[in-house]
């Protein structure tokens, strides 16, 4: 199965984006409380746009989603060595935590793709090829609903190329891994995704016929 990990404007942010965060990061950790509020201000955006990714924009989860890897990167900064950029960091928190919480609603979620795949327009829309919108939006959706199937690694590692476009490098170095351990686990994710669509062929259809 091909993925094809995304490459416009939700592309990480640079490294040295991350970088100039860390002198507040080392003062909100030694408890300047000036430097904490502006570290939460400065990554807040990013996590919930992370958050919106995996779970989308309207899901009931989303605000405690965000508070909750906002807590979750608190909790980290201490033993944070700079692996990668904070901002890497926050990335792979907000994703691991909208992945829990995608887990315990998997019920919930399946249902809402399945309503929303039933209220997809088929009428042109601004000119854009309304197929090709409605094919793009169910390969989106059923990608996210298969990372609620996969072992909690290989999801993050997917969300993580796949749903927010990061480069194996940039993977690696969020998840303090070598790269050829996201090799791996990306390749398990292919093995799992390919069993869960032979065994549903009407899925075939919404991947372009390509397992």
């Amino acid at each position: 199965m091909a993925f094809s990990p995304k490459t416009s404007g939700d592309a990480p942010h640079p490294q040295a984006a991350g970088d100039a965060l860390r002198g507040v990061a080392a003062a909100a950790v030694a408890g300047d409380a000036l430097a904490l509020r502006g570290l939460l201000c400065a990554l807040s955006p990013e996590i919930s746009r992370v958050a919106r990714c995996v779970l989308g924009s309207s899901a009931p989860e989303l605000d405690d989603v965000v508070q909750e890897s906002l807590l979750g990167l608190l909790r980290a900064l201490p033993t944070f060595r700079g692996e990668c950029s904070l901002r890497r960091l926050a990335n792979r928190i907000a994703v691991r935590t909208a992945i829990h919480a995608r887990r315990r609603a998997r019920k919930r979620y399946a249902d809402n793709a399945l309503l929303a795949d039933e209220a997809m327009p088929r009428v042109p829309l601004n000119g854009r090829d309304p197929e090709r919108e409605y094919m793009s939006a169910r390969r989106e959706a059923l990608l996210l609903l298969l990372l609620d199937e996969l072992p909690e690694v290989q999801a993050e590692t997917l969300a993580l190329r796949v749903v927010l476009g990061f480069s194996l490098e940039e993977t690696a170095q969020a998840m303090s891994v070598p790269e050829n351990t996201v090799r791996s686990r990306m390749r398990l994710a292919r093995e799992a995704l390919r069993a869960r669509i032979e065994s549903q062929p009407s899925l075939l259809d919404l991947l372009g016929g390509e397992p």
